[in-house]
C-alpha cells in the first residue's frame, strides 16, 4: 500500500480538535483525545457538581462498558478484564500476588520501560526473586533471547508486545509456548499497540497483559487494564483487593462483615475507586470511536503512512531505527541520523517546525494516527530532506 492508496473515505481529523498548526506524529507518548471524549468527561464533572444526577448505576455499570469493548480490541472476554488506571497497576497486581519464593526469576529484556524494572523491585531487594535481563543478541530483542534465558526458576517474563524505545514487534506466541514448559506467566504489555494493530491474546498465548489508555486508544491519563487469561483468574492470588471486587458489592450495604469472597472474573483486580467518572466515561467514548473505525482499519491506513516514511528515508541522510520487516514491527517507526547530536539537531529542527516526535535514546520515534494525513506525512519527509 502506498500513500496514494491512504486516504479514508471518512475524515477522522474531524472527530479531534484543532491541532493548532502543529503536525501532531506522536501517538506513542500522548493520544489526543477526541472531541466526544472530551465533552463526555465535562458531562462526567457535572455529576459532581450535580451528584444528585449521578445515577446509582454509574459505579458498577461504567466500568463494566470498559470491560466489554477493551475486551473486543485484544480477543479475550469481559469477565478476564479488570479496569485500572495504567501499566504499571496491572504489573504491581501481579507482583503482589505471586508467592514468590527465594531463587524465583524474572525475565526483563534489556532497555525495556522502566516500568518492568520498577515492579519488582521491593520483591528483588526483600530476596524474594531476582530479576534477570534479557540480552540481545542482535539490534532487536527477539524471542530467542527470552527463550535462551527460561529456565526452571522463571516465573514471570515481563515483556512489550511493541517495545517503546524502537517498534520491535515480539514474536510472543513462541515466547508463551517456551514460558509454559516450566509453568511461567508471560505478561505483555500493550501500551504501544492496543487499537492500533490487530491484537488476539489467546493465539499470542499470553498469560496476562497490561495496558494504559492514552497512548494508541486515545483515552485519557490515569485509566488503564489488565486483561487476566481464565486459567489464570483462580491461579494468580490476590493481592490487594478493593470492595467493589467482591462477590455481591452491588448491594455493598447488605455484605456481610465475614465470609467474604473476591468477585468472579478479573474484576477483583480492579484499582480503587474503579469508576473514576471523569476518565471513565471519556475513556468509555474514546473506546467506542476506536471500535467504530476499526482496528484493521487503524492498521491499514498506518501502515501506508509509515510505508511513505520508509521509502522516503533513502532520500535523506538519516535511516531506519526499527525492523526493517513489518512482521516484525508494530504501528510506529524510529529514524536516526547515526551521531546523537545530529539526531538531536533534527528533533530540535523539527519542534522549530512545530512537528511532534519523540526523541528516544539516538532515534526519532515517529507514531502517525488516524487523524493524520498523507500531507503530513510528506511535510515530515521535506523537513528530513532538507
Amino acid at each position: 500500500m502506498t500513500i496514494q492508496t491512504a486516504f479514508l473515505t471518512t475524515d477522522y481529523r474531524t472527530e479531534f480538535a484543532d491541532f493548532e498548526g502543529v503536525t501532531y506524529l506522536n501517538a506513542s507518548l500522548q493520544g489526543p483525545m477526541p472531541i466526544v471524549a472530551a465533552h463526555e468527561a465535562v458531562a462526567a464533572l457535572e455529576w459532581k457538581k450535580h451528584p444528585y444526577r449521578l445515577p446509582d448505576s454509574a459505579y458498577f455499570d461504567l466500568p463494566d462498558r470498559i470491560r466489554e469493548k477493551v475486551a473486543r480490541l485484544v480477543g479475550g472476554r469481559p469477565e478476564e478484564v479488570a479496569v485500572t488506571t495504567g501499566t504499571s497497576a496491572g504489573l504491581a497486581a501481579v507482583a503482589a500476588g505471586i508467592d514468590w519464593r527465594p531463587g524465583d526469576e524474572v525475565l526483563v529484556g534489556r532497555g525495556e520501560f522502566p516500568a518492568h524494572f520498577s515492579t519488582w523491585l521491593r520483591y528483588e531487594q526483600a530476596g524474594k526473586l531476582r530479576v534477570r535481563v534479557v540480552e540481545p543478541k542482535g539490534r532487536f530483542i527477539s524471542a530467542d533471547d527470552y527463550i535462551a534465558h527460561i529456565g526452571p526458576r522463571t516465573r514471570v517474563i515481563s515483556a512489550s508486545l511493541v517495545r517503546f524505545d524502537n517498534g520491535a514487534l515480539l514474536d510472543a506466541a513462541s515466547v508463551a509456548r517456551a514460558g509454559e514448559r516450566v509453568g511461567a506467566a508471560l505478561i505483555l504489555d500493550l501500551a504501544q499497540c492496543a487499537g492500533a494493530m490487530t491484537i488476539n491474546l489467546r493465539d499470542l498465548g499470553a498469560s496476562m497483559a497490561v495496558c494504559s489508555g492514552y497512548k494508541w486508544l486515545l483515552g485519557p491519563y490515569g485509566a488503564g487494564f489488565f486483561w487476566v487469561a481464565s486459567e489464570w483468574i483462580e491461579r494468580l492470588p490476590l493481592g490487594a483487593v478493593y470492595f467493589m471486587g467482591l462477590e455481591g458489592a452491588r448491594e455493598f450495604h447488605a455484605m456481610p462483615s465475614g465470609n467474604l469472597r473476591p468477585a468472579p472474573g478479573a474484576r477483583r483486580w480492579d484499582s480503587a475507586e474503579p469508576a473514576s467518572f471523569t476518565n471513565l466515561a471519556a475513556f468509555d467514548s474514546s473506546l467506542d470511536l476506536v471500535l467504530r473505525i476499526g482496528v484493521a482499519a487503524v492498521e491499514r491506513y498506518n501502515d501506508a503512512l509509515i510505508a511513505e516514511i520508509i521509502d522516503g528515508l533513502r532520500r535523506t541522510n538519516y535511516a531506519l531505527a526499527s525492523p526493517a520487516e513489518r512482521q516484525r514491527r508494530g504501528p510506529f517507526v524510529c529514524v536516526s541520523a547515526g551521531d546523537p547530536k545530529q539526531t538531536l539537531s533534527l528533533y530540535e529542527k523539527l519542534r522549530v517546525a512545530q512537528v511532534s516526535v519523540s526523541l528516544r535514546e539516538n532515534a526519532l520515534r515517529v507514531s502517525p494516527h488516524i487523524y493524520n494525513t498523507p500531507k503530513e506525512i510528506s511535510r515530515f519527509m521535506q523537513i528530513l530532506s532538507q
